[in-house]
């Protein structure tokens, strides 16, 4: 239940990127057919089995652009380069570590999705169209809340766009919380370099004055890095860091 909690929201809100008026040229596709009911429509059966098939390939991208898995990937990245290990630990520890962060913190906005937009939706209760609107806006809120004002604004500017930004569809809010995220774990990723690269340079100077330079500073200093990483509950510090910086998780 939790996962489906998680996923679902996920694969119904990148809908959001398709426009039923993609089929509207050309005749009537009983696959691509919309049910009229009164003055309101809805997609067929068929159209939304395609739609959701269409999107389960797409997943793995939406979650790297619309979640904080970006910031924290990155972030652990820089992490492991600055103590100057290669491959411990490896990618996938890298990428499961970022991933079970990422639903730790997207949990309440993943609850938020299901409980207003997927359970209605299920029960027949809105239209899909009306389950997508519901189920974007804490998505919507959460990235704003974690955009610079710049990349919106560059981003508004490319589009040839102008607004207030929280009016923005996501085709605009997407690519600028991204360019946002990488600042962000740019920024995280310095601060974490500085007491690592002053240890290599302590080593540096201390083989040098010893007459030691054919010895890699690199590898002297690597048991002093992890020394110090472990001393100070490193890891502990860095998830408390990555989850610090999020905000907008107060969705009300």
């Amino acid at each position: 239940m939790n996962a489906r909690r998680l996923l679902a929201p996920l694969a119904g809100l990148a809908l959001m990127f398709l426009s039923s008026h993609a089929f509207a040229q050309g005749g009537e596709i009983g696959l691509l057919s919309v049910v009229n009911h009164g003055d309101t429509q809805e997609y067929s059966v068929k159209l939304q089995v395609l739609i959701l098939m269409t999107l389960l390939g797409m997943l793995p991208t939406l979650v790297l652009m619309m979640t904080c898995f970006t910031r924290f990937i990155i972030v652990l990245s820089l992490l492991r380069q600055a103590m100057g290990l290669q491959q411990s630990p490896p990618n996938r520890i890298l990428i499961g570590i970022a991933l079970a962060l990422t639903m730790l913190v997207m949990r309440p906005i993943g609850i938020n999705i299901y409980d207003h937009a997927v359970v209605p939706f299920e029960n027949d209760q809105i239209t899909l169209s009306e389950a997508l609107a519901t189920g974007t806006k804490p998505l919507k809120r959460f990235m704003l809340a974690q955009t610079d004002k710049k990349a919106m604004a560059q981003i508004m500017t490319i589009a040839n766009v102008k607004g207030d930004p929280a009016e923005q569809d996501l085709t605009i809010v997407v690519p600028a919380y991204v360019l946002s995220e990488l600042k962000t774990a740019f920024q995280i990723g310095f601060m974490i370099y500085i007491p690592f690269l002053v240890i290599d340079l302590i080593v540096a100077s201390v083989l040098m004055a010893m007459g030691m330079m054919m010895l890699s500073p690199l590898i002297v200093s690597l048991p002093f890095k992890l020394m110090l990483f472990v001393l100070i509950d490193g890891w502990s510090l860095t998830v408390g860091t990555l989850t610090a910086s999020i905000r907008g998780l107060g969705l009300g």
